[in-house]
């Protein structure tokens, strides 16, 4: 009796798990399922290799100079920002807050020429651009090409030498060409110029003048690390007092990966309203009761330029108005002057320009 029992609900076992309603669905038979994969598959984000591309080249060269210096991601990504779009950068800091290593650090990053000017008063302009030398053997002179023929220049102290010097500059830094007794010569591409200054030491120096500073893209202002940084460099050459560990750095850029970023850059969508955006905070500053002179035009092409290499930068393929923000103050920093009356009261150019762009409605 009870093999027959056994038998009996082994049978009800088999045909309870025969029937439909316990059948488990497959994703064939039901009809719920199948619409489900086929959206979070169809709406699945796609990954543009092309902004990889530029955000690899920040990381690759961010992870290079931190062998070296520790901390300052936002400035390597702003000398970046403003070298991917063709730009010079003017680097501003106290001494011993690693301005000119951080510009050979970047140039070391990039498999391009570079060369270093220390600026001192008796720098002459042929001394930086090239002179003619007769040749005795032809009996006819020829152009010895000065430092400024190279892709990356670093001048170190540029308010050290006079205007004459630092005006010879201008056309190299503009138009990418020099002029010497009346040939032009083209420069090599890319050409990037990151000088750098001292802020608070102006004995023996000579002032930058405003058309000069334009042609600046940036002006960087390099500040003291913090305290958990400044703890990690002291860690890290404590057992070693020279410093050099440069020779770790490697090169990650090549001059056909600056081209290429350029053209992806370019191709950043940014939306009519933030174009707007950009306007009025630059218009307001040729309105503004703080400032005895306003940034001009070229200062809302260089906001709208960067801000979209920092999109790229940041890994994205649209500008937002937090990398309008970022750049403002780069950008405008040196373009804009303070009213004497508000230089008087101790006003700074950082804090009007936070207090325009506090002011103006940011675009949804």
């Amino acid at each position: 009796m009870k093999d027959q029992e056994l038998k009996s609900e082994e049978n009800k076992e088999k045909e309870t798990a025969s029937t439909p309603e316990e059948t488990k669905p497959t994703e064939n038979n039901n009809p719920e399922a199948s619409p489900e994969a086929e959206s979070t598959s169809s709406f699945a984000p796609k990954t543009n290799p092309d902004i990889t591309f530029v955000n690899d080249i920040f990381e690759k060269t961010k992870t290079e100079i931190q062998k070296v210096i520790v901390g300052n991601d936002e400035l390597i990504q702003l000398i970046l920002a403003g070298m991917l779009t063709g730009g010079h950068i003017l680097l501003e800091g106290v001494p011993g807050v690693a301005k000119t290593l951080t510009a050979k650090l970047i140039a070391q990053c990039m498999h391009i020429d570079f060369k270093r000017i220390q600026f001192t008063p008796d720098l002459m302009p042929s001394d930086l651009i090239g002179v003619n030398v007769f040749n005795l053997q032809k009996s006819e002179f020829t152009f010895k090409k000065g430092p400024v023929f190279s892709n990356l220049i670093l001048i170190d102290e540029i308010n050290r030498s006079p205007a004459k010097t630092q005006a010879a500059l201008f056309e190299a830094m503009e138009e990418k060409q020099i002029t010497v007794d009346g040939v032009t010569y083209k420069l090599d591409l890319p050409f990037f110029v990151v000088a750098t200054q001292n802020p608070i030491e102006q004995e023996g120096t000579y002032k930058l003048p405003e058309a000069q500073l334009d042609r600046f893209l940036f002006k960087l202002k390099v500040g003291y690390p913090s305290l958990e940084d400044e703890v990690n460099i002291l860690e890290r050459f404590k057992n070693d007092f020279s410093n050099d560990h440069s020779g770790q750095v490697s090169s990650v850029v090549k001059p056909k990966d600056i081209e290429k970023c350029n053209a992806i850059i370019e191709k950043i969508h940014i939306k009519s309203e933030l174009i707007s955006y950009i306007a009025t905070i630059v218009n307001e500053t040729r309105n503004n009761g703080s400032l005895f002179l306003g940034a001009s035009p070229r200062a809302s092409m260089a906001i709208m330029k960067t801000s979209k290499a920092v999109a790229a930068l940041r890994g994205r393929d649209f500008v937002t108005p937090d990398d309008i923000q970022t750049v403002c103050y780069p950008v405008l920093n040196h373009r804009i002057i303070l009213s004497p009356e508000k230089e008087m009261e101790g006003i700074t150019i950082d804090s009007v320009i936070k207090e325009i762009i506090k002011k103006i409605e940011v675009p949804r």
